[in-house]
């Protein structure tokens, strides 16, 4: 059998619209002409050396009725959209289900490792912390003395509270220790098999956890392997959701924590379905741009939110990004600057994959980062 070309296949589904752009790259040259065969469940491509299939995921079925506004597009191929639906569940799953794990006994691993970190910690309390800049307001709110002053809020012995991109849980003496910090001003918390960037101390009794280094786990549970860029991308595409849900905000400010300002996110839309495949001669299944590339076989795809972003290392963007830092409106995250340069990493490889033509937005890069 002649092997077929290599068409790629980019489809964007827009659960909330119910509409998807699909985009047919160009064919090796001499492939062409091309017969294209849509029907709710797949797409054909038909050439003269061959026939490529693509099989959507069970959960996306497309209206082929619809197909309206066919263009050739240089350098992407041929650009299409039309109607289509897709049932992907929308719910958020938090790392703490307050309402049936706060009684539960949680172990905390490493993520990138997989230490202990805490083993068998018994949680009575799960709480969310108030906004970071919430000391600020306080004067708005009383008519008196703030009554909050000097009271920073520290976790007892068996809670854990929730900030925008932390932990904090209390340090009791029979818990994992983060061993000796020199120098004292130092409290960087190290893991002590893989040496990344844990979190911080915050005081003698409380430690911070970066929600980008730890998974957390009832203690009945084993822990989880998950490739470590699958797993930043999925935390802070969580995050975006749901900081722009609770605050109505949809720019962040990506922070290290020595304070630099390392990427600027906006969040475009958190609806999207993408579906990215390199076509072979036999029912295309694997779908790369959200999935580990290490499997080697996957009919899968899962939510996505699609970012706009600019890098602010090297003094890049200087200026956009001391606008943004004086506007209210943009919520500000805090990570390990490793974790910082991870994600960088990650969104200009996703935005690598994206056709051409929809890799930039005005003067920001696009990317989607799967929840």
């Amino acid at each position: 059998m002649a092997a077929a070309a290599e068409t790629r296949v980019f489809l964007e589904v827009r659960r909330r619209l119910q509409s998807a752009l699909l985009i047919l790259g160009e064919p090796k040259e001499g492939s062409m002409p091309m017969d294209i065969s849509i029907t709710p469940s797949s797409l054909q491509m038909k050439t003269a050396e061959g026939c490529t299939e693509i099989c959507l995921p069970a959960e996306v079925r497309l209206v082929p009725s619809s197909s309206r506004g066919l263009q050739y597009v240089a350098g992407d191929g041929l650009h299409l959209r039309l109607q289509a639906r897709a049932d992907f569940s929308t719910k958020l799953t938090s790392m703490f289900n307050q309402s049936s794990q706060a009684q539960d006994c949680c172990t905390f691993y490493c993520q990138s490792c997989g230490e202990v970190l805490i083993r068998d910690r018994k949680l009575l309390r799960v709480l969310p912390l108030p906004a970071e800049n919430w000391g600020a307001l306080v004067g708005e709110w009383c008519c008196h003395p703030d009554p909050f002053a000097n009271k920073p809020l520290h976790p007892r012995e068996n809670d854990c509270f929730i900030g925008d991109s932390f932990f904090l849980v209390n340090l009791r003496s029979d818990m994992w220790q983060p061993g000796p910090r020199k120098p004292k001003a130092n409290t960087n918390v190290i893991c002590k098999r893989c040496k990344v960037m844990l979190g911080e101390t915050v005081s003698s009794e409380t430690i911070k956890f970066y929600i980008t280094e730890m998974i957390i786990q009832p203690s009945e549970r084993k822990f989880p392997i998950i490739p470590r860029s699958q797993f930043v991308q999925s935390i802070i595409a969580q995050c975006l959701v749901e900081l722009s849900s609770a605050r109505s905000t949809f720019r962040f400010s990506i922070q290290g924590h020595d304070g630099k300002a390392y990427i600027l996110l906006w969040l475009l839309n958190s609806d999207s379905l993408v579906i990215e495949s390199l076509g072979s001669s036999r029912s295309v299944k694997k779908f790369p741009l959200l999935e580990d590339i290490s499997k080697a076989d996957s009919s899968s795809a899962g939510n996505a939110v699609k970012v706009l972003y600019q890098p602010c290392i090297k003094s890049r963007n200087e200026k956009l990004a001391s606008s943004w830092e004086s506007d209210i409106s943009v919520h500000s995250l805090t990570l390990p600057s490793a974790t910082c340069l991870e994600l960088l990493l990650i969104l200009s490889s996703n935005n690598a994959m994206l056709p051409p033509s929809l890799r930039c937005m005005n003067s920001f890069q696009v990317a989607f980062l799967r929840m």
